[in-house]
């Protein structure tokens, strides 16, 4: 599954990332590295789902499926089979992910966790075609596990324990590919559906409205029949339930991000920014920054200038990085983000640009610059007023 992140207008974000105007994004859960420059992260609700696989795979599906095996190898390749079908959905989520660097479309991270795994692509494919490739990519390349896993089989016939984890993952993979073909978005095949009507309607909004309800449909569906399966005494369908609940949640909020979008559609970045961040000396010390500026007038991101020129950015965010015993003798400069490398936008930039180039950076504000001077700043919270007074209006 993809999670293909519109420009996010709320500072809160469902998947538990939070924005920091200093640069990348923090995202919560474990980090296990890097695959091909793309962070892997294990979500904390992954290790709940790792342990109930572990448990049911050795405590009740190989003792069924493969009797006679000593007690304790049941549960070593209950785990060691729980840890090959995750690492089966990373290789899933790289397929994404891979295709979508190809098309220049940056990826934050991987994240395992309850669900199974979620590529976090920042920004939209360029093309249809692209959002097709990029979409199908994950259930072609379980699907290819699938079936290696099913042609190792006959060559682990001697090796019972092997052979058992074989077919579980032949299963499992065949069963995640089909699952995600399920045209109903955040699925991938909601992805491929949303592709097929963007090529028919060149229209990205519109189509990505028509997959986000087919998924909020799959996802009522499937709470429904979750539903059933427990009045009938399958207690079972409390997981279908869920998946369900989420598949609805997921699609209600990309159509919620998409009328978002549509009301910010033609306004520009001077209609909502906010005032110029105060310049400080660049001299200046951090603890008279906090003194006389944050605590005492409430202040929170400042241009460092030194003989009238603007030389960086410096945000609360940054100052709590350096320990407080140095605050006394570091200056604002030690700490500063160079104006130079930061993103600005200019003031006739659109407002979706302009939330499309925060998420790609993960940052929460942009210095808003013309002819070489920063004429003030657009943070995620200006968008977010300016919006409601769109709402109001519209209302």
């Amino acid at each position: 599954m993809i999670a293909v992140k519109p420009p996010a207008v709320s500072s809160a974000k469902i998947d538990g990332e939070r924005a920091g105007p200093e640069g990348p994004i923090i995202q919560q859960g474990v980090p296990l590295g890097k695959v091909f420059g793309i962070p892997i992260r294990l979500d904390y609700s992954w290790f709940v789902i790792l342990a109930l696989l572990a448990w049911m795979l050795g405590g009740s599906y190989f003792p069924t499926e493969f009797p006679g095996w000593p007690p304790a190898l049941y549960w070593v390749m209950g785990v060691l089979t729980a840890v090959a079908f995750f690492a089966s959905l990373l290789l899933h989520e790289l397929g994404h992910s891979l295709v979508a660097l190809r098309y220049k479309v940056p990826v934050r991270s991987i994240t395992l966790f309850v669900f199974g795994g979620v590529a976090q692509i920042a920004g939209e494919p360029p093309s249809a075609k692209a959002e097709f490739r990029i979409a199908i990519a994950g259930p072609i390349v379980s699907l290819a596990l699938g079936l290696l896993f099913y042609a190792a089989q006959p060559l682990l016939e001697a090796l019972p324990p092997l052979l058992a984890m074989a077919r579980y993952l032949t299963f499992m993979n065949l069963a995640l590919a089909l699952f995600n073909l399920i045209p109903g978005y955040p699925l991938d095949g909601g992805r491929v559906l949303r592709a097929a009507a963007w090529a028919i309607t060149r229209n990205l909004r519109r189509a990505t409205v028509f997959a986000a309800n087919a998924g909020r449909g799959f996802g009522l569906g499937f709470i429904l029949l979750g539903v059933w399966e427990m009045l009938g005494g399958n207690f079972g369908g409390l997981w279908l339930a869920f998946i369900g609940w989420f598949l609805h949640s997921a699609a209600s909020a990309q159509l919620m991000q998409t009328a978002y979008q549509g009301l910010l559609a033609g306004h520009t970045v001077s209609q909502a920014m906010g005032a110029r961040c105060p310049a400080v000396n660049a001299d200046l010390a951090l603890q008279r920054l906090v003194d006389e500026h944050v605590l005492e007038r409430g202040e929170r991101c400042f241009l460092v200038e030194r003989d009238g020129r603007t030389l960086g950015l410096v945000t609360v965010h940054q100052l709590k990085r350096v320990p407080r015993a140095e605050w006394a003798t570091a200056t604002v400069e030690r700490i500063m983000l160079p104006l130079g490398r930061s993103h600005s936008v200019g003031p006739r930039t659109g407002l979706v640009a302009a939330l499309q180039l925060m998420d790609r950076d993960g940052v929460n504000q942009l210095p808003v610059t013309a002819d070489g001077r920063v004429l003030g700043m657009l943070s995620r919270e200006d968008v977010i007023s300016y919006l409601r007074t769109l709402q109001e209006l519209q209302a």
